[in-house]
């Protein structure tokens, strides 16, 4: 009976947020500045559109991709995307804050992100060749039915989330591929939901890793185990969805906090370029006992922060840049 009112509950829940459930990130944040990312609720509707970082998409309810699309074009950038037509300038091992809306996020589910490279303009290149290599993915962190998400982090980071680009990636021009699955209705076939997100970054940096990637119409099947399951149950072992993550160091997952000001913005373009924003080293520190603590993935400083800088063990505090500090796994 349990089983079945929790069912009952989350279809309730899905009719009853049918319009606040969906989102898009609105914008990105490398070392405090500020890139603008694709808005479908308003964009269609001016005539001149500003240039961005993010990939058009014809999803103006803020929607989804279902899993009867995932071998079709949908699924590479959403739901007839087109290329961005400006990319940010990024450092191999910068980390990168992406800001979702509208607030909140009800949903549970993993959050996955992948890097394809254009091997070329990210501005011209065709969709439909891109192969995507993951480079992080945080799915059921703990609890059960339906327990504690990675999107339940998003949320109470004030809809952000944190990826960090491969320390040692070859320099070129890359798409970031940063999504979200829902999974409140994905114990019925065709019931998850996928927010696919794309954004253009031109990385620079002097390692060689390039890793062997997929075709977004590869990355899932609809009978996925991550993907047609039933999470209200109290023995949930939840496998990841996509390919294993290709990086040869770990990613930082993981949301931000809010900030009331906004950082300089810069957009660059095929055509034009702007200053570089300047990078700072990830730093670790180890916070005295006592006091309130932070939770996994939790911010645990940075500008304006005013929140628990001591980090649950066995997380510590980690400085991404001079804006963010998060706690992550020793």
């Amino acid at each position: 009976m349990a089983r079945k009112l929790s069912s009952l509950l989350a279809t309730a829940l899905t009719v009853a947020t049918g319009v606040v459930g969906h989102g898009h990130v609105n914008n990105i944040i490398v070392n405090g500045v500020y890139y603008q990312g694709y808005d479908p609720t308003s964009f269609p509707y001016m005539p001149n559109p500003p240039i961005v970082i993010g990939w058009t998409a014809a999803d103006l309810d803020n929607g989804f991709v279902a899993p009867d699309a995932y071998q079709g074009p949908d699924i590479v950038c959403h739901k007839n995307a087109t290329n961005a037509k400006g990319h940010a300038s990024v450092k191999a091992g910068d980390t990168i804050l992406l800001q979702w809306l509208p607030l909140p996020w009800p949903h549970p589910g993993p959050i996955v992100d992948y890097l394809a490279n254009c091997n070329g303009d990210c501005e011209t290149v065709d969709k439909t060749t891109l192969e995507f290599f993951k480079i992080d993915g945080v799915g059921l962190i703990s609890g059960a039915d339906p327990g504690n998400w990675a999107q339940n982090v998003l949320v109470t980071n004030n809809n952000t989330w944190v990826v960090q680009i491969p320390k040692d990636l070859q320099t070129g021009n890359y798409v970031l591929r940063h999504e979200l699955i829902a999974l409140h209705s994905s114990g019925q076939p065709d019931g998850a939901q996928n927010y696919p997100q794309c954004f253009n970054l031109a990385v620079t940096g002097t390692g060689s890793l390039q890793p062997t990637g997929v075709l977004a119409t590869d990355l899932y099947h609809e009978s996925d185990p991550g993907i047609l399951v039933n999470i209200y149950t109290s023995s949930l072992a939840y496998t990841m969805p996509g390919p294993t993550t290709a990086t040869s160091s770990a990613t930082i997952p993981g949301g931000g906090g809010s900030s009331s000001s906004r950082p300089s913005s810069a957009t660059r373009t095929s055509s034009g370029a702007t200053s570089r924003p300047t990078s700072s080293s990830v730093r670790t520190t180890s916070a005295p006992a006592g006091g309130p603590t932070q939770t996994l993935y939790g911010q645990c400083g940075g500008s304006g922060y005013s929140g628990p800088t001591i980090c649950a063990s066995p997380a510590v505090c980690t400085t991404l840049n001079p804006y963010y500090a998060q706690c992550v796994s020793r």
